[in-house]
């Protein structure tokens, strides 16, 4: 999408982690791994866990009532919900008819929307269109994910992903401010490089299948780190290309955590000063869906975003699926 037909603007932010800590020396004591190889090669210096009794949606909803708040409205104002997640709380129903019961926004149409670590960036978009043509005029958007749910920890892939939730609501804007376009993308050749083999139609869960693992994530390590370079810095410059706007211009890069090597090397690639570039990683490590809008609500409260800053979101997640776009804040 190159236009909007109307203004959207991004009009509060909010986010939630659990309280739980896991930390990279915790991890080394349990799985084939050394603290400083994580921190060094991934940036991740910890990250938090789920308790037992907090679900997805539990998550999801503190992020969605604190965005909620932070746009000056109140539920029922919402008119529509789309949950960005890989872990939902149950395959039926949707983990956004769950959020919307849970912070009774009653008023509210409500869905869930599949693109891993790209789908807080896909569920923007959704949202951006309905926004646009009128349909709607606020949507709350969520990102959030319970990975500590799908992870073997007896494997060195445990270190990579923690637990979180971050949401915006997107509203119409009046004024020249808000979302000025949008890249999205997929590659279905990529779908298995990230997956999880178990548990849906093609694989349903048995006892012998669970000790298999087949309920955990796989990845390819090395195939996620050369997609990631190559397909962000190409989102990133069709983006620009299309608002007609030079890299320069970029205040700051609001990006997927997927490690701190990929990130280097694709502000290397595009040429965007690393300083430009913010990230939370060490603190959160990769939270799937929940990555981009736990880093926009950080930065927002930090008072970095003022009316006129041109920020530039950017995913890559599995499918494969990546993106761009640019916002002039408000």
């Amino acid at each position: 999408m190159r236009q909007l037909i109307r203004r959207v603007k991004i009009s509060g932010t909010g986010s939630y982690v659990p309280e739980k800590v896991c930390t990279n020396e915790y991890l080394e004591s349990i799985v084939p791994t050394s603290a400083a190889w994580i921190q060094s090669t991934l940036g991740i210096r910890e990250r938090r866990i789920a308790a037992e009794n907090e679900t997805t949606s539990d998550l999801a909803a503190k992020a969605g009532l604190s965005a909620i708040a932070n746009a000056g409205l109140r539920p029922p104002d919402i008119d529509l919900i789309i949950v960005a997640t890989a872990t939902p709380d149950r395959k039926a129903p949707s983990t956004a008819c769950i959020v919307q019961d849970k912070i009774q926004a009653y008023n509210a149409v409500a869905f869930d929307l599949a693109a891993v670590c790209s789908g807080f960036l896909f569920a923007m978009s959704t949202a951006a269109q309905f926004i646009a043509s009128g349909v709607y005029n606020n949507v709350l958007v969520v990102g959030a994910d319970i990975f500590s749910r799908i992870t073997d920890w007896t494997s060195r892939d445990a270190v990579f992903f923690g637990d979180g939730a971050g949401a915006a609501v997107l509203s119409h804007s009046s004024g020249d401010e808000g979302f000025l376009a949008f890249r999205l993308y997929s590659d279905g050749r990529g779908k298995f490089n990230f997956t999880v083999p178990g548990g849906g139609s093609e694989i349903p869960l048995t006892e012998e299948n669970i000790r298999e693992g087949l309920q955990f994530f796989t990845m390819n390590g090395r195939e996620v780190y050369n997609t990631g370079t190559k397909v962000l810095s190409q989102a990133i410059t069709q983006v620009l290309s299309d608002t007609n706007l030079r890299i320069a211009d970029i205040d700051y890069m609001i990006p997927h955590q997927p490690s701190i090597a990929i990130l280097k090397k694709t502000a290397e690639m595009i040429g965007l000063p690393f300083e430009k570039v913010m990230t939370n990683m060490d603190r959160y490590a990769n939270t799937s869906g929940g990555t981009i809008p736990i880093l926009l609500d950080e930065v927002n409260r930090s008072g970095k975003l003022s009316p006129g800053t041109l920020v530039l979101f950017a995913a890559v997640g599995s499918g494969w699926t990546w993106g761009a776009s640019i916002i002039k804040w408000s």
